[in-house]
């Protein structure tokens, strides 16, 4: 069945009525594959989903959305393609509950890097769709969220945020500012630094699975 994104997936190893979906959502020049590697070391009973991102790079490399750079070198994020993205995702999130019994009040989108940013933009704006959010060095760009999205209700929304303090991607300073940011809407949100560079850490790994436990 053709659905928005292409994606693989892992059946749940113990089928319930309906089961809880964990939806991997890659980095910017990436693909599928690339956290697929984490499934065999997850929980039985879930779905997982790994999404592959809309814009191709070339040589199996893709973007949820272009990165430019102009003639100082400044880097600058294209947020309209981020906000299709941010639709497609939340579209996608629905075909797949569709498409296979999944549980709609147990839905985890893990992110990374660009990832992490479209799942924080995913959750924020549809917070009805997400109720868990694992947030591996990103941030929120709150340029590509919906425009009303203060007025949603976050009140089943958690977040477990983690960053590397000398990441040379995405600075460590943007990835903190989700703790006031979320805590100001209500949101319960576990912090964590590890001291790496731009990469998910055996420990990071751990204390996510732990967290989703």
């Amino acid at each position: 069945m053709k659905l928005s994104l292409e994606y693989l997936v892992r059946e749940p190893k113990i089928k319930l009525d309906k089961n809880p979906l964990l939806l991997l959502l890659h980095g910017y020049g990436s693909n599928e594959e690339d956290l697929f590697s984490f499934a065999a070391e997850l929980t039985d009973e879930y779905y997982i989903v790994s999404a592959r991102a809309p814009y191709n790079l070339q040589y199996g490399s893709y973007a949820w959305y272009a990165i430019n750079f102009d003639a100082d070198q400044n880097k600058f994020s294209d947020n309209d393609q981020a906000r299709i993205s941010r639709d497609l995702i939340a579209q996608f999130i629905d075909e797949l509950t569709v498409n296979y019994p999944i549980d709609t009040t147990n839905v985890t989108l893990i992110g990374f890097s660009q990832g992490t940013i479209l799942s924080y933009a995913v959750a924020l704006s549809h917070p009805e769709k997400v109720q868990r959010v694992v947030a591996m060095s990103g941030y929120i760009n709150t340029e590509i969220l919906e425009e009303n999205y203060l007025k949603n209700s976050f009140s089943n929304l958690k977040i477990f945020a983690s960053h590397g303090t000398v990441d040379q991607v995405i600075p460590v300073e943007w990835g903190r500012k989700a703790k006031p940011l979320l805590e100001n809407l209500g949101i319960p949100i576990t912090y964590k630094e590890y001291p790496i560079g731009h990469g998910v850490s055996p420990q990071n790994f751990y204390d996510f699975k732990n967290w989703l436990l």
